[in-house]
């Protein structure tokens, strides 16, 4: 099929290289033609594992083009709309690009167009593009509206397209519902060369195809992603609890994630959610609620408790430390999450700034996203390695969980460092291991644990484990309470200033 997509960001190239790679006729546009040239060129916007050899090979074999919006409206049956909703001040969501785009279709498209929301949007953002279409549309355009909400995630977009757990489709007409069911065939046949796997894994249940009206559609993205949230601020919320009890937060989550009804999945404790999707789908689903007349308080209270985590983990930190003025700190990890560049609204650059404020001396490795990070931070140090950024700090911090720092050699990071210190953020670290090379180590939601031979009270404490020779403090941690109010990390008026 000729297809087109509008918006060429994480959720618009990833879909437009992989509808390409399972056979469509793929031409991509953006408002943004800086984006187009480095496309054009070979080159790649961003990071997304797997995602630059598909566009190469898309691109060469002639399935994948990056034009001008007039002949990407011109070439697609269907049309993709893929662009930015970023939230404004008070929460709401900026459709802005969404109207421009619909304005765009209206003037130029003739003929028969499904168009295809992509973007996350509000519930019955689809009604007002018919609206719009029908208001301003040329003679002769025909077209249906549909909702097919992205459930990409970054670090792991490629593989989440190749092989979802469903594809929601939401469509009024049963033209649309099986234009989308032709379009989405090889992926629910699983009939292309899968290009994640050498040979994809045996006994892997085929994707649901879930046909509803548009106003379900796009409330599912929301409801979806403010559930996922709702998890993680739960377990975070849990792991306080452990530390003041002297509980240890990963045995509760392998009783709690046990249990099939619930699932382990998203029970991590850390330093909170961060990202463009979740703080944006989060406060975005609140005012929809709010709109409807509906009270969403158990959300405003996961973004609270969120918002918290920051301000804990630098209280605990200063309570280590002492002082932060002065002190040299290795931050490992500045992304969001590991396998991507992306750092907006990324707890660890939340931290970052708390630290410079306080007179900190900031040195981080991240494999991907020192760039970006240093347009948001110019005044952090960024080194090669990890072992670099540690050497002669008084702390490392653990931000974001890539593998290469779960498999460091930890009697090189304990001789470089001047305290040999790891706040693991993730708890992604084996903290044995790291004990047994002199290494104290705190991590989220953990009981004091000790190297052998080692005594210790059973007062409330920090998280730490530590090294034959290190003491530990028994006094109970004067970490920062869960807020109950949204606190500083991801205010709303920041977010409003970023795009997706």
């Amino acid at each position: 099929m000729k297809i087109s997509v509008i918006g060429a960001g994480y959720v618009g190239l990833t879909t437009a290289a992989c509808l390409a790679h399972i056979g469509h006729e793929v031409r991509c546009t953006d408002s943004d033609r800086g984006k187009l040239a480095v496309l054009e060129s070979g080159r790649m916007p961003f990071y997304e594992p797997g995602l630059d050899a598909i566009v190469s090979a898309a691109s060469a074999n002639g399935r994948l083009r990056f034009v001008g919006a007039h002949e990407a409206l011109a070439h697609g049956e269907a049309l993709f709309i893929c662009v930015g909703t970023p939230p404004l001040a008070n929460g709401d969501a900026d459709l802005s690009a969404i109207e421009s785009v619909a304005r765009e279709i209206a003037r130029h498209a003739q003929g028969y167009r499904l168009i295809v929301e992509k973007s996350t949007v509000p519930v019955q953002t689809g009604q007002r593009l018919r609206r719009h279409l029908d208001i301003y549309g040329r003679a002769g355009l025909e077209y249906d509206v549909v909702s097919n909400p992205e459930f990409l995630r970054e670090g792991s977009a490629v593989e989440d397209f190749f092989h979802p757990d469903r594809i929601v489709v939401g469509a009024e007409s049963g033209r649309a519902r099986r234009l989308m069911e032709d379009i989405y065939r090889p992926v629910l046949d699983q009939s292309f060369a899968c290009p994640v796997h050498a040979a994809c894994p045996p006994g892997r249940a085929p994707a649901a195809f879930i046909v509803t009206d548009t106003n379900s559609a796009e409330l599912i993205k929301h409801a979806s992603n403010s559930f996922l949230a709702m998890k993680i601020s739960y377990i975070n919320m849990v792991s306080d609890l452990c530390e003041a009890a002297g509980a240890d937060v990963d045995s509760v989550v392998q009783g709690i994630g046990g249990d099939r009804r619930i699932g382990a999945s998203f029970l991590r404790p850390g330093i909170g959610f961060g990202g463009f999707c979740f703080p944006k789908d989060l406060q975005a689903f609140v005012r929809i609620a709010e709109t409807f007349g509906c009270d969403f308080g158990l959300l405003k209270q996961v973004e609270a408790i969120n918002l918290a985590r920051v301000d804990r983990f630098v209280a605990r930190l200063r309570d280590e430390l002492w002082t932060l003025a002065g002190k040299k700190i290795a931050v490992w990890g500045l992304a969001f999450k590991p396998e991507t560049d992306d750092v907006r609204f990324a707890p660890a650059i939340a931290i970052i700034r708390r630290l410079l404020a306080e007179g900190a001396e900031i040195h981080a490795f991240d494999p991907q996203a020192m760039e970006k990070a240093q347009r948001e931070l110019p005044a952090i140090h960024l080194h090669a390695d990890a072992y670099a950024a540690a050497e002669r700090a008084d702390a490392a911090l653990l931000l974001t969980e890539w593998k290469e720092f779960q498999q460091l050699d930890w009697a090189r990071v304990a001789a470089a460092m001047a305290r040999p210190l790891i706040f693991d953020g993730r708890n992604a670290l084996p903290a044995p291991d790291l004990a047994a090379h002199g290494i104290q180590c705190v991590g989220i939601g953990k009981a004091v644990s000790t190297a052998p031979g080692k005594a210790v009270s059973a007062a409330p404490s920090k998280a730490v484990s530590t090294a034959p020779g290190k003491a530990v403090s028994a006094a109970p941690s004067k970490a920062a309470p869960v807020q109950t109010a949204a606190g500083p990390a991801h205010p709303r008026a920041a977010l409003a200033e970023a795009g997706r």
